[in-house]
């Protein structure tokens, strides 16, 4: 068809790709369905391409309502987000950070907490690991584009590490309650005493993985030569109504590179 005749030309222009799913939270309404788990959210998302010219950065995104705060409501509302890295690029996060500010219409988010890429098979999360994107966000909060920082799935003496290293401190941690039913008491102690939240989640590992994001890019320009693309990040936004604790709005941007032949 022409649609995918037009994406598969965009495609192999393209060297970066960056996708916004629009709000979930109205579609899920409109659909009467409710996805079971992030990964599926971001999975059931369908690519629009924008019928321009070819430009290097393809921005796609839903075509309905956007989900840019007002200055009159900003002061109601939370925004809060989850930074998935599927690169070692330092860049990224404020990439992310960037293309999240943009897309809200603010100058500032609320709160950022960063679940980086797994290190290599075998090894454990270490502090080292770590440093490079803690660092990269600690610039974001001096620079004023993010309020406060936290960290995804770190046992307490990770945080404990990351907590003694680090210039901006650790407002938040979050525990995947598939790996454990209660809290660790140690961990609990230790965020006590340091004024850090535990919150829980049920993120994967890998919230869509690059053999999912392929297949969705080869679906869209019917095509099964489209070259390596390779996810950089994932972002997932949600905006909190503070005096009502409802989400107004979620969603997720994606980017992704085309490696280079």
């Amino acid at each position: 068809t022409d649609h995918h005749l037009v994406a598969k030309m965009l495609f192999s222009h393209a060297k970066t790709l960056r996708l916004h799913t629009g709000n979930l939270v109205s579609r899920s309404r409109l659909k009467k369905k409710c996805p079971s788990s992030p990964s599926e959210e971001v999975s059931c998302c369908n690519i629009y391409f924008p019928s321009i010219d070819f430009p290097d950065t393809l921005d796609c995104s839903i075509p309905q309502e956007t989900d840019a705060i007002t200055p009159e409501e900003r002061e109601e509302l939370k925004v809060s987000v989850k930074l998935f890295l599927c690169e070692p690029v330092q860049s990224s996060i404020s990439d992310a950070v960037q293309m999240a500010c943009q897309t809200l219409a603010v100058s500032q988010l609320d709160s950022v907490i960063i679940a980086p890429p797994g290190p290599l098979e075998g090894n454990g999360q270490t502090l080292a690991h770590l440093q490079p994107a803690w660092e990269e966000l600690e610039a974001l909060v001096r620079s004023q584009q993010i309020a406060a920082i936290g960290t995804s799935d770190l046992d307490k003496d990770l945080l404990e590490q990351l907590y003694n290293w680090a210039q901006v401190k650790p407002s938040s941690n979050q525990v995947n309650l598939a790996s454990c039913c209660v809290m660790p008491p140690d961990l609990t102690a230790f965020a006590k005493e340091f004024d850090i939240q535990l919150l829980t989640h049920n993120d994967s590992k890998e919230l869509i993985s690059a053999a999912t994001f392929r297949e969705a890019v080869r679906e869209g320009t019917q095509d099964a030569d489209i070259g390596d693309w390779r996810l950089e990040w994932v972002l997932r936004y949600s905006i909190i109504v503070k005096s009502r604790g409802i989400i107004k709005a979620k969603g997720y941007l994606v980017s992704a590179s085309k490696a280079s032949p």
